[in-house]
C-alpha cells in the first residue's frame, strides 16, 4: 500500500471511529489505537502535505493562536425564545399558536444550558462557525469550533450551502475534571459549565479549546428550509448527515408536552449536559411561517424555565474540607434531602463570614436550592424550628489536617492553612515547587506529581530529591529512561538559585520579583531565617503584611523540616553573585507595549541583572518607560508626569 492510499483509509477509518465514540456514543475502536493511527496519519500527513484535507482528523488540534476575533452578520437571525414559568403560561402560548393554527402539534426539547453557534457548510465542508451574538452579529470562532470532534468537518451529499444551529456545552463529567484541575493549579474555579463552556470557545488559541473537551447538541436548520415540512423532518436529515442531534419528544396536544417537561425535569441528571429548561416547538414548518415573530421573538416557539427547588434540611454536622491551595472550606452535612433529580446531603458554607451572616448552627434546619443546577446551598435558616442549646459555629485556629496555624487572606474572604507540608496541599505544592519559574524541574508535571503521590513516594517537596530510579521506573507511564531523565532534572535543579528557591516555597505574598529581592539583600537562606521585621520592612517593595508572612513561615516546623531536607539533599541556598555591571543600580524601568526583540520577563530581566528594578506601574519614582508596540495607559501616564520614554532601540542602545 502507498502512502497516498494509507492516508486516505487511515482518514476514512478515524472519522468513523471519531462519528461513533462523539455522536453515536458506541465506541469501536480503543484509545490507544485510535491515538496509534492518528499518529501514523500525522506522520504521513508531515511527508506529504499537499495531501491534507479540510476534514481530516489532524485538523483538530487546533490551529495559531489569533489576535481577535471578526464580527460575523448571520444570513438568518438566531432567535431567542420567549420564557414562560409554569403550565399556565404554557397553555396561554398554546392558546395564542391554536388561535392562528388551531391543528399546531409540538416538539419538546431539553434546553441545554450552553452557547448558541451557527455553523456554516459549503459544497459539504464546515467553513465557518460563529456564535449567536445579538442574534444579528456574531463572532467567527471558527477554529474553536473544529476542535469540538462531534462537529462533522464535511458531510456526504450536501446541498451547495447549509447553516445549522447548535448549543456548545461542557459535558458535566468534564466540567468537574476541569474544576479539579484548576483547584490543583491553584486557579479560580469555573462557576458552572456554561460559563466554562463559553470561556473555552472563546479562546484566542484553539488549542486551549481543544484541550477543553466541548461538545455539541445540533437543534435546527437555519437554511435552507424549503425542502423540508416538518420540524422532525430537519432533525432526521441532520442525523443521517452525522450531526449529534437534541433528544427530543413529539406531542400532538400541549397537555402531552406538559408531561414532556417534567419528565425531563425528573431526568435532567441523565442527560450529559446542564439544562435550564425546555424548549416547546410548533413542528409544522409552514405553521411556524403563518405565526412569524415579534421584534424579538419567535411565535411558534416557547422555553419553559424550571423553578428552582427549595427545600427544608437539618445540619446534621459542619465539616472543614482544606482545598489544595490550603482554603479551609466548611460543608454542612444534610439529612438527605431530593432537588432537581438528585439526592443531596450537603451543601458548601464557603467560609466563615457566610456562615455568620446567616448564623447556621449545627442542628438547625435550612433551606437548600441548587445553585445553577449543580452546586448545593443554604438560603436561610428556619429560626423557628431551631432547637434549644444550638451555639454559633466557627473556623478552628489550626489545620484539621496538619495542625498548623491557618490565617485569613487580606481580603478575609478565605482562611488557609499555612503548613508548608500539609498533606491536604501537597499536589497544589509540588507542582508549584517544581514550575518553571520556581525550582524548572522538567518532566516534573501534574500527572507525574499525581503518580508520585499515589504511590507515596514523596510526602513533602524535600523528599523529590531522595528518590531512587527503580521507584520511579515501576510508575505507570515512566519507565527506565523517563527515570533517569527526572532524576537528573532533580539533580540539575538542585544549582537553582536561591530567589527561585524562596518562590519555590511558595509562601504568601512573596512572588518571583520578591525572591529576586530578598535573595539580592539577605544573600543566604539562613540570614533569610534569621530575619526580624524590622529588617524585613526595611527592603524595598516588602511591606508588613508580606514580611509577617515569611516570619510565620520560617518559624512554621512543617517550614524548618521543609528546609532541613533540602539542605541535606544538597540544595543550592545561596544567592547567585551579583554581576560587575551596576549601571541600572537605583532606577526603576517600567515596560508597557509588546517588545519585539525580547519579552517582558527577559526585559525584566536584563534590568535586574545590571542592579535596576522593573515594576509594574509608573509613578514619580520611575525612571523610565520603555514603550513597544500597542502601548497604553502606562505611556500617557509617564507623559503626564515628564517620565522619560524610551523607545525599544534606545532601550538596547542603554544595554549596550
Amino acid at each position: 500500500m502507498d502512502d497516498f492510499t494509507e492516508i486516505e483509509a487511515l482518514r476514512r477509518e478515524l472519522i468513523q471511529a471519531g462519528h461513533e465514540y462523539y455522536v453515536l456514543d458506541k465506541p469501536t475502536m480503543s484509545d490507544f489505537d485510535y491515538d496509534h493511527k492518528l499518529r501514523r496519519l500525522e506522520e504521513l500527513e508531515a511527508a506529504h502535505p499537499e495531501a491534507v484535507t479540510p476534514d481530516s482528523p489532524t485538523q483538530r488540534v487546533g490551529g495559531q493562536p489569533l489576535d481577535a476575533f471578526t464580527q460575523v452578520r448571520h444570513q438568518v437571525p438566531l432567535e431567542s425564545l420567549q420564557d414562560v414559568f409554569d403550565f399556565q403560561e404554557l397553555e396561554a402560548f398554546d392558546q395564542r399558536v391554536k388561535g392562528v393554527v388551531p391543528e399546531a402539534e409540538y416538539v419538546v426539547e431539553p434546553k441545554v444550558d450552553g452557547l448558541s453557534v451557527a455553523l456554516e457548510y459549503e459544497d459539504g465542508l464546515f467553513v465557518r462557525g460563529a456564535t449567536r451574538g445579538d442574534g444579528q452579529v456574531g463572532e467567527d470562532v471558527t477554529e474553536n469550533l473544529r476542535t469540538v470532534r462531534s462537529i462533522p468537518l464535511k458531510i456526504p451529499d450536501a446541498p451547495p450551502r447549509l447553516i445549522v444551529r447548535g448549543e456548545v456545552y461542557m459535558p458535566k463529567k468534564v466540567f468537574h475534571a476541569l474544576n479539579e484541575e484548576r483547584e490543583r493549579r491553584g486557579e479560580a474555579l469555573f462557576a458552572n459549565p456554561r460559563n466554562a463552556a463559553a470561556g473555552s470557545l472563546r479562546q484566542l488559541d484553539p488549542k486551549v479549546a481543544a484541550s477543553r473537551r466541548l461538545d455539541i447538541a445540533v437543534f435546527n436548520i437555519q437554511w435552507p428550509q424549503e425542502e423540508f415540512s416538518t420540524h422532525l423532518e430537519t432533525l432526521d436529515y441532520l442525523r443521517n448527515k452525522g450531526f449529534k442531534v437534541i433528544p427530543h419528544y413529539s406531542c400532538a396536544q400541549v397537555s402531552q408536552a406538559t408531561e414532556r417537561i417534567t419528565e425531563i425535569g425528573e431526568t435532567r441528571e441523565t442527560f450529559p449536559f446542564d439544562i435550564d429548561g425546555a424548549v416547546v416547538k410548533v413542528n409544522n414548518l409552514s405553521q411556524r411561517a403563518a405565526l412569524g415573530s415579534t421584534a424579538k421573538f419567535p411565535r411558534w416557539a416557547a422555553a419553559y424555565k424550571y423553578p428552582p427547588e427549595v427545600k427544608p434540611a437539618q445540619v446534621v454536622d459542619i465539616v472543614i474540607q482544606v482545598g489544595r491551595t490550603g482554603v479551609l472550606t466548611p460543608k454542612a452535612v444534610l439529612t438527605p434531602v431530593r432537588l432537581a433529580g438528585t439526592t443531596v446531603t450537603n451543601a458548601t458554607l464557603h467560609n466563615q463570614d457566610f456562615i455568620s451572616e446567616k448564623d447556621i448552627r449545627i442542628g438547625d434546619t435550612v433551606l437548600v436550592r441548587k445553585a445553577g443546577e449543580i452546586i448545593p446551598e443554604v438560603l436561610s435558616v428556619v429560626e423557628d424550628k431551631r432547637p434549644e442549646g444550638t451555639q454559633p459555629w466557627f473556623l478552628p485556629k489550626t489545620c484539621p489536617v496538619c495542625g498548623a496555624p491557618v490565617e485569613r487572606d487580606e481580603d478575609g474572604a478565605h482562611t488557609r492553612c499555612t503548613g508548608a507540608e500539609c498533606p491536604a496541599q501537597l499536589l497544589r505544592n509540588l507542582a508549584h515547587f517544581a514550575s518553571r519559574d520556581a525550582m524548572d524541574i522538567e518532566g516534573l508535571g501534574i500527572a507525574v506529581v499525581e503518580n508520585l503521590v499515589n504511590a507515596q513516594l514523596v510526602k513533602t517537596p524535600g523528599d523529590l530529591y531522595f528518590l531512587n530510579e527503580e521507584d520511579v521506573a515501576r510508575l505507570e507511564r515512566m519507565g527506565k529512561r523517563s527515570a533517569k531523565k527526572l532524576l537528573a532534572a532533580l539533580e540539575k535543579s538542585k544549582e537553582q538559585d536561591l530567589s527561585r528557591l524562596i518562590y519555590a516555597f511558595g509562601i504568601r505574598q512573596v512572588g518571583q520579583k520578591a525572591g529576586k529581592i530578598l535573595a539580592a539583600r539577605f544573600q543566604t537562606l539562613e540570614n533569610l531565617q534569621n530575619a526580624t521585621l524590622e529588617e524585613l520592612t526595611a527592603v524595598d517593595d516588602i511591606g508588613e503584611i508580606t514580611a509577617q508572612s515569611i516570619l510565620d513561615w520560617m518559624a512554621s516546623p512543617q517550614s524548618r523540616h521543609l528546609i532541613d531536607r533540602l539542605r541535606e539533599a544538597g540544595v543550592n541556598m545561596t544567592a547567585a553573585e551579583q554581576g560587575s555591571d551596576r549601571r541600572f543600580e537605583g532606577m526603576t524601568f517600567v515596560l508597557t507595549g509588546t517588545l519585539e526583540k525580547f519579552t517582558r520577563d527577559e526585559a525584566s530581566e536584563m534590568i535586574e541583572a545590571r542592579g535596576g528594578k522593573s515594576s509594574g506601574s509608573v509613578s514619580k519614582k520611575t525612571t523610565y518607560v520603555v514603550a513597544g508596540e500597542a502601548a497604553g495607559s502606562k505611556l500617557r501616564k509617564a507623559q503626564e508626569l515628564g517620565i522619560p520614554v524610551l523607545t525599544e532601540e534606545e532601550f538596547l542602545a542603554l544595554l549596550k
